[in-house]
């Protein structure tokens, strides 16, 4: 198993949209253009890797403080609820984050539930808890990992947890976004920030998003599909254990505006809205979530007022191109994988995009993927 997933070759420059001079709206980005630029708030991966057979992995978000005793106002929303985000009805019953939230694969979501408890309950936040809510999203990577083996184990979960962090953010095929494809390319792990200004300081929101839905790409409201681009669009061998890409995405949103748990779940209803901008077709078979979570705790009487309803406008303009940009980063950032049933998938070719769309190219930017700013 490896740490990380293999470097692209030198040739072959790993870009973000922004670095392609592909910009999504008039707000600025935060430094590091990722969640982590809301305070705060930390990133972790396990990437887990053994070809063919194993691209898996989970991935978490962590906020500072968050426990039992300490919950963050947070909200959900399901686009097309095919999909197993454990703690989603304590969420959107209380609007109250218990813990952190972890990202994994469909049939290893169950025992990162477990870890996160056990890890929790350790931790001086936790250590007077009767009850806690663990939160964990996941997407289906059958496509290209062996999703049946349950990869993902308690010291990867304690792992991703204890090694999350500020500043960059690696993106791509890491973490929970390993063995994830989107719109017929490789996807994965996708982030971007939005700075807001609203009267006072500026505010921070950020996004997450674990990118494995189904529909046709849209750059830049241009239709892209992997042939457009030179990418092959179907897979030698078997078809044999596959699922169908119809779905689906987790998108996690974090700002420190001060929004109550009902705002919160406005915002993480317009983080679903987004993903219509790159082409997603909300299927059938598709888990579409949105979660979105303040950083400013509850019961804090001395901190600012709630936001008015009638302010939030640019929060919504902001989410909807961070999680615009988010995607574009993920399919980017990814690397090529052939999974264990002969299928494989490319990532968006950025040299072809760029001509298909009639632009030139900036030039390369330095540094390995996760490790860069806008």
């Amino acid at each position: 198993m490896h740490a990380s997933p293999p470097a692209p070759p030198p040739s072959v420059p790993v870009r973000r949209a922004r670095e392609l001079g592909i910009v999504v709206g008039d707000l600025p980005t935060g430094t590091h253009n990722a969640l982590t630029d809301v305070p705060g708030v930390r990133v972790g991966h396990t990437t887990l890797v053994r070809p063919p057979r194993v691209h898996s992995g989970v991935t978490a978000i962590v906020p500072d403080g968050v426990g039992p005793g300490s919950p963050l106002p947070a909200g959900v929303f399901a686009g097309n609820g095919y999909g197993k985000l454990l703690g989603s009805t304590q969420l959107a019953e209380l609007g109250a984050l218990e813990t952190p939230v972890l990202l994994t694969s469909t049939l290893s979501a169950f025992r990162v539930a477990d870890a996160l408890v056990g890890w929790v309950l350790e931790r001086p936040e936790g250590a007077a808890a009767r009850s806690l809510n663990p939160v964990v999203g996941e997407c289906n990577d059958g496509l290209l990992s062996d999703i049946r083996s349950r990869p993902v184990r308690e010291a990867h979960v304690r792992a991703a947890l204890d090694t999350a962090c500020g500043g960059p953010v690696a993106e791509g095929s890491v973490g929970a976004g390993t063995g994830m494809t989107a719109l017929g390319f490789k996807a994965g792990i996708g982030t971007s920030s939005r700075r807001v200004p609203l009267s006072g300081p500026d505010v921070t929101l950020g996004v997450l998003v674990q990118a494995n839905f189904g529909g046709t790409l849209r750059v830049s409201g241009r239709v892209v599909t992997p042939a457009d681009v030179g990418v092959p669009a179907t897979d030698p061998g078997s078809t044999a254990g596959a699922v169908p890409e119809a779905g689906s995405c987790m998108v996690v949103v974090a700002t420190d505006a001060p929004l109550d748990a009902r705002q919160l779940t406005r915002l993480a209803r317009r983080a679903v809205y987004g993903l219509a901008r790159v082409g997603a077709a909300y299927g059938h078979g598709s888990g579409d979530y949105g979660l979105a979570f303040g950083t400013r705790p509850l019961g804090t009487p001395a901190g600012p007022a709630v936001l008015p309803d009638d302010r939030l406008d640019p929060l919504f303009v902001a989410v909807l191109d961070a999680v615009e940009e988010a995607v574009l980063n993920a399919l980017l950032t990814a690397t090529t994988t052939t999974g264990p049933y002969g299928h494989t998938r490319h990532p968006l070719p950025a040299a072809p995009l760029l001509a298909l769309l009639g632009r030139a190219d900036p030039g390369a930017a330095g540094g390995p993927c996760g490790t860069r700013s806008p």
